[in-house]
């Protein structure tokens, strides 16, 4: 209840050891003291960490050199001084303005000298004052002071005795709850008859913070300074029981901890003489393990050092458990365990043919690499990143890969992964901890030198867990890789011998150093030849086998295919034809099922019924409207023709976009209004007339979002065709960067570009001289039935694009300028 919990005990052993007076204030003995004169002038004392109330003795040492020539020259005369708590504590020697204004004048009971120089005086309350005015600062502060009374009820009712019972009730309670106070605290409450003093008493010896001890002081209404007190106890009763309840839980933990640490002592004396010792047991078996592992001398080391520490830890502790797990894992992970690569390169290249259709260059790059490592021995593996749209058989190829060099195959999703510790894993000390993904899937494969496919790399994702493609920096760099560090192993690991192969959509969302690390093969679309061409091989026979029919029950010919992949499908891949043949094969699984006749080749016209309405599909759409060109894009899906369409309104010369044009693609077009003001003489176009009307060029499909600057081309033929109203050439299409002085730069997606235009009916297309070396990558199948022109100026775009003939029904330009149009 105080911060001093021996003060009553030390005041009363001194002043009992001279006389015989017991520092408790009767009524008379208050009202006695209210009657005295308050002078009206009183030295200060500053009081750093304690308040004095009326009535209360309390022990005071003062050290500094102002503090005791003021209580020295008061001893020596009346005795009597004023004695206030300062407004902040941290104050080293305070003024009069960094005082409280309300103090209690004191009277010192006795004076000590100490051995270092510092005076204790005992001392009592008399009455409360309020500060006035500073008659002097030095040697130490003198102010002037007025009477602060108290307002006090001469008949205290029922409430107000129940409010002071309450008051002692809980001052016992506490006293009784704290070990160190002494018994004379609860003998001098329970003899205080009182009621102001007994607030004062509980008051000044109470756990309270000076400023809470300072508002008590100010309160002039003793009933209301008694509530007050009376919250404050109840937090410190909280506080008390708190600290106890916890206190006695510790305790208890602590005995049974000890009890349990005894009775497992005599456990394993026990044991020990039965031979039973289960802790013994799985040590012995770890090193029994141990001894036939094959791995390096460092990790044996560190397995055997961990070991030891194993057997001195307590088994029921949490703590063994997981040192367990770990040194099962050191154990379980094929440190030096390497399959033997099968060499026969006729075989892998037959295996790679047998299970995918083209892909030649990533064919032709494992055979090199089985080739080298072949000859040499032992190499460093390749990191290889399949690069293309969806369901071209990126993921698939890994399998066929490891079947065809003699590995273990091993496949790691990354799409989604936030969390660095997915990688590297995390450290012992955390509850639940494990090992990253990495040697998870070396510890499931059992060899050092399985073909790792790390699919999805693209769509790795980042939190405030940190960045797992950075921590994949390490796995994919051949440098780095043979000392990886997993934060569980705590070892260095050796992932040189590993063949990984990443897949990704987009090579953009790809962070640039990671992409550096990987040798990119870039996996196209497939032709429409190409795609029947795998239906027949491995679509058709997987769809049969999984759904539990025989080769005799049905059968696609070429042209049920074809008419599949161009009405049906919209893909570069072959996923969404699977899911096609798929549901016809269902259709006829039925029909056998349930007994229906059929016929055993599916017709095309059956398609409809199996399969639904198709869909339209994007194909050129003609050159009878001025101002239409055919644009090639790419997608993450393959690539697509795109209208690039344009309008001319009576107007200012306003430019108008809309389609979901992204910034590039907005720049692209403003680009190339400006090149067509620029050089409106050279196609006989009045500059004049710009000023007169407003052009719109939009972009169908205005709910895919659209960018990037190979329209740049397009949107240029597609104005000078606008404004001169002459047609376009017939099954063109064009793709190709603008510049500002008229200059085509070369764009990628070629390969993609050109199997839109294939499927689109387009016939000519135009390309920048630089993707001429393109082509030469493409298969000449690929190129079949298609012309192309090769450019580097936007002159010979449009002396290529436009013909002389006029579209019929020509919008009338003359009217927006009033004026005959020269064109």
């Amino acid at each position: 209840m105080t911060n001093d919990n021996d003060n009553i005990l030390r005041i009363t052993t001194v002043i009992d050891s001279d006389t015989d007076f017991i520092p408790l204030v009767t009524q008379e003995d208050e009202t006695r003291m209210n009657k005295e004169k308050l002078p009206d002038v009183l030295p200060i004392l500053p009081l750093r960490n304690n308040v004095l109330f009326p009535g209360v003795v309390i022990p005071i040492t003062v050290g500094r050199d102002k503090s005791i020539k003021l209580v020295h020259d008061a001893y020596k005369g009346d005795k009597i001084i004023g004695v206030v708590s300062q407004v902040d504590s941290e104050i080293e020697d305070p003024e009069y303005n960094d005082l409280n204004t309300v103090g209690c004048v004191g009277s010192i009971i006795r004076l000590f000298k100490m051995p270092d120089g510092s005076s204790t005086l005992i001392i009592q309350g008399k009455r409360k004052f309020r500060l006035t005015e500073e008659i002097q600062s030095e040697p130490y502060i003198r102010a002037k002071v007025s009477t602060f009374f108290d307002m006090e009820k001469k008949n205290i009712g029922m409430q107000d005795k129940a409010l002071l019972g309450s008051l002692k009730d809980l001052s016992l309670s506490i006293i009784q709850k704290s070990p160190n106070m002494p018994s004379e605290a609860s003998f001098a409450i329970k003899n205080i008859d009182s009621s102001s003093f007994l607030v004062n008493f509980i008051a000044s010896n109470m756990n309270a913070s000076i400023e809470e001890k300072q508002t008590l002081l100010e309160m002039d209404d003793v009933m209301e300074r008694a509530k007050k007190l009376l919250s404050i106890l109840i937090r410190e009763l909280q506080m008390l029981e708190l600290k106890n309840d916890i206190q006695s839980k510790v305790k208890v933990d602590i005995d049974k901890q000890q009890r349990e640490y005894f009775l497992h002592q005599q456990i394993k004396q026990i044991q020990d003489e039965l031979g039973e010792n289960p802790v013994q047991q799985d040590v012995e078996e770890l090193r029994t393990k141990a001894e036939k592992k094959k791995w390096k001398e460092a990790v044996s080391k560190s397995f055997h050092k961990e070991v030891v520490r194993l057997e001195r830890m307590n088994p029921m502790s949490p703590e063994y458990g997981v040192q367990l797990n770990y040194l099962q894992l050191l154990l379980d992970l094929p440190w030096e365990l390497y399959s033997k690569d099968k060499f026969d390169l006729a075989r892998a290249k037959r295996i790679l043919d047998r299970d995918h259709f083209g892909l030649e260059k990533v064919k032709e790059r494992i055979i090199e690499y089985l080739a080298v490592l072949k000859l040499k021995g032992d190499m460093r593996s390749p990191i290889l990143c399949l690069y293309g749209p969806p369901g071209v058989g990126k993921t698939s190829l890994g399998k066929s890969i490891a079947e065809a060099i003699g590995r273990k195959y091993v496949r790691m999703s990354l799409g989604g992964i936030h969390d660095e510790a997915e990688i590297r894993g995390h450290r012992k000390t955390y509850i639940g901890a494990m090992p990253g993904r990495i040697i998870q899937n070396l510890k499931k494969a059992e060899t050092s030198n399985p073909v790792f496919v790390l699919d999805e790399i693209d769509k790795i994702g980042r939190s405030n867990h940190g960045d797992p493609s950075s921590a994949l920096l390490e796995v994919l760099d051949p440098e780095q890789n043979n000392t990886f560090q997993d934060n569980y192993v705590e070892m260095d690991y050796d992932l040189s011998r590993v063949m990984f192969i990443a897949t990704a959509n987009n090579m953009g969302d790809i962070q640039a150093p990671l992409r550096d690390r990987m040798e990119i093969i870039e996996i196209t679309g497939y032709t429409v030849e190409e795609k029947i061409q795998i239906a027949k091989n491995h679509l058709i026979p997987k769809q049969l086998k999984e759904n539990g029919l025989k080769p005799k029950d049905i059968s696609f010919s070429a042209k049920l295919l074809e008419t599949i992949v161009e009405n049906y499908t919209n893909e570069s891949g072959v996923r969404r034809l699977e899911q096609c043949i798929a549901k016809i094969i269902r259709f006829r699984a039925k029909q056998v099922a349930m007994g229906e006749p059929y016929e055993k080749t599916v017709k095309v016209p059956e398609l409809k019924t199996i399969m639904g309405p198709s869909h339209s599909r994007e194909k050129y759409a003609g050159n009878e409207v001025a101002g239409v060109v055919t644009g090639l894009a790419w997608t993450p899906v393959g690539g697509e023709i795109l209208f690039i369409e344009s309008i001319a309104t009576k107007g200012q010369g306003k430019l108008t976009l809309t389609g979901n044009l992204g910034d590039v693609m907005k720049e692209s077009a403003t680009i190339a209004l400006e090149f067509l003001k620029a050089h409106a003489s050279k196609w006989a176009i009045n500059p004049d007339l710009f000023n007169h009307i407003n052009i719109h060029v939009h972009v169908p499909e205005g709910a895919t979002p659209k960018d990037g600057p190979s329209a740049g081309i397009a949107m240029l033929t597609a104005l000078a065709s606008l404004v001169t109203q002459r047609k376009v050439k017939r099954h063109l299409a064009m793709t190709g960067e603008l510049t500002l002085r008229g200059r085509v730069l070369p764009v990628g997606g070629i390969k993609e570009k050109i199997l839109a235009a294939k499927r689109a009916g387009i016939k000519e297309i135009v390309l920048c001289e630089a993707n001429k070396a393109d082509l030469e990558d493409i298969k000449p199948l690929y190129l079949e039935g298609l012309s192309f022109h090769f450019v580097n100026t936007m002159m010979e775009v449009i002396t290529l694009a436009l013909t002389d003939e006029k579209v019929k029904n020509p919008i009338n330009l003359e009217a927006f300028m009033g004026k005959a149009v020269n064109f």
